[in-house]
């Protein structure tokens, strides 16, 4: 059946091929991890328990791409393999990404960022085996991070440049993912638990991914006429769409919990520092009550 389908596909295009590539691969590895779940029990990791899961992405979900990730950061150990290797690898297969998205390749756009997302999460894990953490290699993978998906976003703003509607929801889209960046370090200087939201990187990087994958499947089918010239990818639209609503709505929400608990940290600290300047006056008057009278 599936070949039947695939055989009445009027192009068969090597985009159309490396997602169908990747999808099977996608679904080796859930086949593999259902096998250790049944034999052995769900994976667990306290990494993810304290990232926690969201409705559009599950703990259950992140708990398996986290244990099928560990032997590949074991084997990047064995090699010696620097997590800021990886970072710049990751780096750099997501500008690919962004490049090919730029050009309508969208297949090939999504192969890249799926192994530019997996390398993201391995260089932490690596670090974390090897004991190789720092401050600094935080600071490193968090702005990679941010030109990652500037790219991916930057590409297809390139591609739907002649669609003005389009365009402005990659720009929303781009727009979101940053605030709700900018939402988590803000919360963080200020010491402040910002809500989880359900449009954090992780899921941005999903849906915006699954937008790129499944897009070259559909074209075939959806878009043998193409009124403006270009195939815009039914999928990609959908997932550009969901992230520009979601994204802001998320980094809204967390911006107004982060002022109003600073807000009343700030009542609280005033109320303090009164009730302090209080007790030191009522001491004061005290002492001046218990001084003997001047002899006149």
């Amino acid at each position: 059946m599936v070949y039947s389908l695939v055989a009445s596909m009027p192009m068969m295009t090597l985009d159309l091929i490396y997602a169908l590539v990747l999808l099977g691969v996608a679904a080796l590895v859930a086949s593999i991890y259902g096998v250790r779940v049944l034999t052995r029990g769900k994976a667990d990791f306290e990494r993810v328990n304290k990232q926690g899961g969201s409705a559009l992405l599950s703990k259950e979900v992140m708990q398996g791409a986290y244990w099928s990730l560990q032997p590949i950061a074991r084997l990047l150990i064995f090699l010696k393999i620097t997590p800021n290797m990886i970072s710049w690898t990751s780096f750099a297969l997501a500008f690919a990404a962004g490049a090919c998205l730029c050009v309508g390749h969208f297949g090939f756009g999504a192969v890249f960022a799926t192994i530019s997302a997996f390398l993201d999460a391995l260089d932490g894990m690596v670090a974390r085996l090897t004991g190789a953490t720092s401050e600094a290699g935080e600071v490193l993978d968090s702005a990679l991070d941010r030109y990652a998906e500037f790219f991916f976003l930057g590409g297809l703003a390139i591609y739907y440049r002649e669609i003005p509607f389009l365009l402005g929801v990659t720009l929303l889209a781009l727009m979101g993912s940053f605030m709700v960046s900018y939402s988590t370090a803000k919360a963080e200087a200020l010491q402040v638990t910002a809500p989880r939201g359900s449009m954090r990187r992780p899921e941005r990087a999903m849906c915006l991914t699954l937008g790129a994958l499944f897009s070259p499947i559909t074209i075939p089918f959806f878009e043998q006429v193409r009124p403006y010239g270009i195939a815009i990818g039914h999928p990609m639209v959908a997932a550009i769409g969901l992230v520009a609503v979601m994204s802001n709505v998320s980094a809204a929400e967390r911006l107004w919990v982060i002022a109003r608990t600073a807000r009343a940290r700030g009542v609280h600290k005033a109320r303090a520092a009164r009730s302090t300047v209080g007790i030191l006056e009522d001491d004061e008057q005290g002492s001046r009550a218990k001084a003997p009278a001047k002899l006149l």
